[in-house]
């Protein structure tokens, strides 16, 4: 796949959820994605506001999680926090699914919940991107299926790997191409544990769409100095 900087950096979400993280931080995080052009920042609630600020002006977007990173809130909590979200500024939520739903195939309850988050994120003007997190690595194959199936049929408008803080593990090759034949209506993020250019590239070409990282600044480098390995 033959990318430029612009277009590589342009598929990274520019990640900083770390608990610890601080107004400082969050400021830099904001001044990196202006300077190497990535799409998206994104960042945990309270700092929506503060990123807005820092962005003004660019074509940056600010992103935002809901159910973050267990996904075990109930569907209210969930609605709230991301209108929440969405007033503070937020132009895209990635929203951790329930996994108990999805271990115990519980598609109604998963169903209903993941709708009533689209229904609020898709009715704003402009519409808010919705990004559904199966936390892919901790499933079994048919759980994997199941959780797209249902993800696809919601129609929120993209399912995504991982919360890059379960210990089963991150995004794969694999679960990118089965993410991408068994959710055909919805894009993929990658996101989980991707820290190289030639893991980036590779989750882009299985099919990726979005790439989520916090080793955003490491990956385009790497790329420039064609360290590809």
């Amino acid at each position: 796949m033959n990318l430029t900087q612009e277009q590589l950096a342009g598929y990274i979400d520019h990640t900083l959820l770390k608990a610890t993280a601080t107004s400082e931080d969050i400021k830099k995080l904001c001044e990196e994605a202006k300077g190497f052009g990535f799409g998206v920042v994104f960042i945990n609630p309270r700092w929506i506001g503060l990123a807005k600020e820092q962005l003004a002006g660019s074509n940056i977007a600010v992103g935002s999680v809901v159910g973050f990173p267990l996904g075990a809130d109930t569907t209210t909590i969930k609605v709230a926090q991301a209108k929440e979200c969405i007033m503070a500024g937020a132009d895209e939520i990635d929203m951790v699914a329930d996994l108990a739903a999805i271990i115990e195939g519980g598609q109604k309850y998963l169903d209903k919940q993941i709708r009533a988050v689209v229904k609020i994120c898709h009715s704003m003007r402009p519409r808010v991107l919705l990004k559904v997190i199966i936390e892919s690595a901790a499933l079994t194959k048919e759980q994997k299926i199941f959780a797209c199936q249902t993800v696809d049929m919601s129609g929120a408008d993209f399912v995504k790997t991982s919360t890059g803080m379960n210990p089963a593990g991150g995004a794969t090759v694999e679960d990118v191409k089965l993410m991408k034949e068994y959710a055909p209506h919805c894009k993929v993020k990658a996101a989980g544990g991707i820290r190289t250019a030639k893991q980036t590239l590779e989750m882009i070409e299985a099919g990726a769409e979005r790439i989520g990282t916090s080793a955003s600044v490491q990956i385009i480098e790497q790329f420039r100095a064609g360290n590809l390995q």
